[in-house]
């Protein structure tokens, strides 16, 4: 995807993007190359690939979640920066906030936060589990989103006790959607959630398959979760 499809292919989804904004993605797409030459943040480097299967990628849950109407988003598990500071950069009002495991991720973060001039981004080296146990961020983001971390038994653990009540959870998957929303069901219920949406499409050029699941906060997270770190992921919530 060149800079011109990316740009109309927002566009006809009513996301318009300034230059000062393109000139935002430029700079992210040349310190993802410079960085990942010391650490590993992608497999994807080549300017056309980051710009459909990161960049576009990010961006497709706006198609389906109005984020406008919120403030404060908390991304889980962000790697370098995806989907939410893709996000933030067509979304310029909103106040991110990234929990990553690896210190060195975060490192790259705040560099490229500064290089771009993000405001109100903040980035926690932390492990979900523990993040989602503290009192000052526990259930007080407006979305919290993930992609391609964890299967969503396991994700959900992470990511609903951060959620506000009535807000939201969006998870960007790739194919086996369905799959993963028959053994997450009992999660989702026991976190506090319910399943509002799965939208299904296709990403341009390629054509592989993805979902989009947004998940409603309709009930505060039992005090018990996230559990210790590493539980969630060695004993889901499934059944």
């Amino acid at each position: 995807m060149n800079i011109e499809e990316f740009t109309s292919s927002l566009a006809e989804k009513g996301i318009t993007l300034s230059p000062r904004q393109l000139e935002q993605f430029e700079l992210y797409y040349d310190m993802l190359v410079e960085w990942n030459e010391k650490i590993n943040l992608t497999s994807i480097t080549e300017k056309k690939e980051v710009y459909l299967k990161h960049f576009y990628d990010s961006i497709t849950a706006a198609f389906y979640v109005d984020f406008n109407q919120v403030n404060t988003i908390c991304d889980v598990g962000a790697g370098a920066g995806f989907p939410s500071l893709p996000i933030k950069i067509c979304f310029p009002h909103l106040h991110v906030t990234i929990v990553d495991s690896l210190n060195k991720r975060i490192t790259f973060l705040e560099k490229l936060s500064e290089a771009l001039q993000l405001e109100n981004t903040t980035f926690c080296h932390d492990r979900a589990e523990t993040f989602g146990q503290r009192k000052d961020v526990r259930e007080s983001y407006d979305i919290v989103t993930a992609r391609a971390v964890a299967r969503l038994s396991v994700l959900s653990e992470l990511c609903l006790p951060l959620v506000k009540k009535n807000g939201l959870f969006v998870a960007l998957k790739a194919a086996s959607a369905e799959e993963e929303l028959n053994a997450g069901k009992k999660a989702i219920t026991t976190l506090g959630g319910e399943l509002e949406n799965i939208h299904s499409f296709k990403l341009p050029i390629e054509e592989s398959d993805r979902n989009i699941m947004v998940i409603r906060k309709t009930k505060n997270t039992p005090k018990k979760y996230p559990r210790k770190p590493g539980t969630p992921n060695k004993s889901p919530i499934e059944g």
